[in-house]
């Protein structure tokens, strides 16, 4: 399945009615790149996609006092922006509706070279950094080549996990190839003993859950039951 900015992803959720919670969810290629983008997101991107949001904890406080500091206060040769909407050079995601605010994670690589002097060696991907050299702006694109494709070469897929597999990914998001012994594995860490009181959920999720899910996986050991809590219905 191919993601654009405005489709959303699945999973299939197996809750407990009994216990009010998401045992698992039966996830693909797309939500299982989705999960492991989290890991590649500074701090300064996670701190952004989430301030509407609220999080808690100490580190909204320092994102907000960078926010809030006067550039009276900033070295000269740098920018909040650095620190606000930090790069990351790692791009895995097929689901990219999660950096759709996240300029430095979504636009194509660009690299600057001395505006000055082509001889001086110094390369920047910030137009904004100053020469080692001489000190003048590093405001001169340079033209990235890349690598020739080797012969014979299979082009890869994107993101970062195979296709053609299910994933488990349990309530506290960690993310294994699906198999029947480690269904029966988790039933029993659960002591489920009555599959009557086990149901099958699809449920999609797009921008909106997509930072529910990043707020949650910060806060709480129980990710999918919390996001996804009007879906699980307790046995009364």
């Amino acid at each position: 399945m191919t993601t654009t900015s405005y489709s959303k992803l699945s999973m299939k959720l197996l809750i407990d009615t009994n216990a009010g919670k998401v045992l698992f969810a039966e996830a693909d290629k797309d939500c299982v790149d989705f999960l492991f983008q989290i890991l590649s997101l500074p701090a300064g991107t996670v701190m952004s996609l989430l301030k509407e949001k609220g999080m808690s904890g100490s580190l909204p406080n320092l994102y907000e006092s960078v926010e809030n500091l006067k550039d009276a206060y900033i070295q000269s040769n740098q920018c909040k922006d650095i620190l606000l909407k930090p790069k990351s050079s790692v791009g895995i995601s097929s689901a990219p509706f999660l950096l759709l605010n996240d300029d430095g994670l979504t636009r194509e690589k660009t690299f600057y070279g001395c505006s000055y002097s082509s001889s001086h060696s110094t390369v920047s991907d910030d137009p904004s950094a100053l020469c080692t050299s001489c000190r003048h702006s590093m405001s001169r694109k340079i033209t990235y080549v890349a690598p020739p494709v080797a012969k014979g070469a299979v082009a890869a897929t994107g993101g970062f996990v195979k296709d053609l597999v299910t994933y488990m990914v349990t309530d506290d998001l960690v993310v294994t190839p699906m198999s029947t012994i480690s269904c029966i594995s988790l039933l029993n860490k659960f002591n489920v003993r009555d599959v009557g009181v086990l149901e099958e959920e699809v449920v999609s999720f797009g921008m909106n859950e997509a930072l529910e899910l990043l707020k949650a996986s910060f806060e709480s050991k129980e990710v999918l039951t919390s996001v996804f809590t009007s879906c699980v219905k307790v046995e009364k």
